[in-house]
């Protein structure tokens, strides 16, 4: 089976689509039906207060994931193992979150940025380090915004869009990730993420 691939995503290669749940064959069947997982994920992350305690740490990203896409991937919640066209390599995803939390952690502490700074570069790197085989931009988003709530500061709007479909919204908030890869200018991707 193949499912076509949007720009700027992971490609959904042969071993990824063996652990798809449903029997879905387009990309929008696919779109529609993680969406209504996320949504009760959505819900499900709002009441929780074990991931309102979890939420910066390893396993509280890895049990949000596995809640937002558990009905449609067997391998919701499960780090990646493969080489993807972005994100560091399998070998460096737990070190590298373990720096990434540990640096979020020492930035609220020491208040080393807003909480708006740190949530957005929280988010850039996390979609750079590309934790999971697929779904990284939807759960990095939904951690960001969580992560806002928590404490007390209005979740970004990211374009008022999805940004799982082809279109100029979802170009822009690539090329300001990209921007923030290149030259670590984060500017765009928070202008994009309050628009």
């Amino acid at each position: 089976m193949k499912i076509q691939e949007i720009p700027g995503a992971t490609p959904l290669d042969d071993e990824t689509l063996r652990g798809l749940i449903p029997g879905l064959t387009t990309h929008g069947e696919l779109d529609e039906f993680e969406a209504a997982n996320i949504a009760r994920a959505l819900l499900w992350a709002e009441a929780s207060r074990s991931l309102k305690k979890d939420l910066l740490s390893l396993t509280g990203l890895k049990r949000l994931h596995q809640k937002m896409f558990a009905d449609t991937w067997s391998w919701a919640g499960e780090l990646r193992v493969r080489q993807t066209n972005i994100g560091v390599t399998p070998q460096a995803i737990q070190n590298d979150l373990g720096v990434l939390l540990g640096d979020v952690k020492y930035w609220l502490e020491h208040q080393t940025f807003s909480i708006e700074e740190i949530a957005i570069r929280f988010h850039h790197r996390l979609v750079y380090i590309h934790p999971f085989p697929n779904g990284n931009g939807r759960c990095a988003r939904l951690m960001t915004d969580l992560f806002l709530q928590h404490h007390g500061v209005a979740r970004f709007t990211w374009g008022r869009s999805s940004l799982t479909q082809v279109g100029k919204l979802r170009e822009e908030y690539i090329r300001s990730l990209k921007k923030a890869d290149q030259s670590g200018d984060y500017e765009p991707l928070m202008h994009f993420a309050k628009s």
